[in-house]
């Protein structure tokens, strides 16, 4: 009983004590979100800090972090009017045995546009990086980084 009145909570948007565990960037509700191939989580959005007159958005899925090869995958959003302001998204993996590694960066300067990057092995925790990227210059601004780690989302509704 009380884990349909849960899920029906969840399904409609409203929060819920179990909502409230996880970082404010990270929904569970994936009702009208379509996931991409092979991911299982929805982290949500992760947004660029403002800047002078817009951002970069990414719409953020994730595979199992036991998997040997974890995944960070979705739709970048480019939100910023100027000409040469783009999207752009990268991620460092936290590997099991110790040490980093960056996934090559992406971007956009459409609307939109899909990612995916992928670990060379078990990770424990991914530090997603959403900017602005000034193509004419070469360089990021507007900054924001959400870390997501395994028990982030351990006891997410399935």
């Amino acid at each position: 009983m009380i884990g349909g009145l849960l899920a029906s909570v969840l399904v409609a948007g409203l929060p819920a004590a179990a909502d409230a565990a996880v970082s404010p960037a990270a929904k569970a509700t994936t009702a009208g979100v379509t996931a991409p191939a092979g991911a299982k989580h929805h982290w949500g959005p992760v947004r660029s800090a403002a800047g002078h007159s817009g951002h970069a958005a990414a719409d953020v899925w994730i595979t199992d972090f036991g998997a040997e090869t974890f995944a960070v995958s979705g739709t970048l959003r480019d939100r910023d009017p100027h000409r040469d302001h783009c999207a752009y998204i990268r991620a460092r993996f936290h590997y099991v045995g110790g040490g980093t590694g960056w996934a090559q960066p992406r971007s956009t300067c459409r609307p939109s546009g899909a990612f995916r990057m992928s670990s060379d092995g078990e990770i424990t925790r991914v530090d997603v990086r959403v900017c602005v990227l000034d193509r004419g210059r070469r360089t990021t601004s507007s900054c924001h980084v959400d870390v997501i780690r395994a028990e982030d989302i351990a006891n997410w509704p399935r």
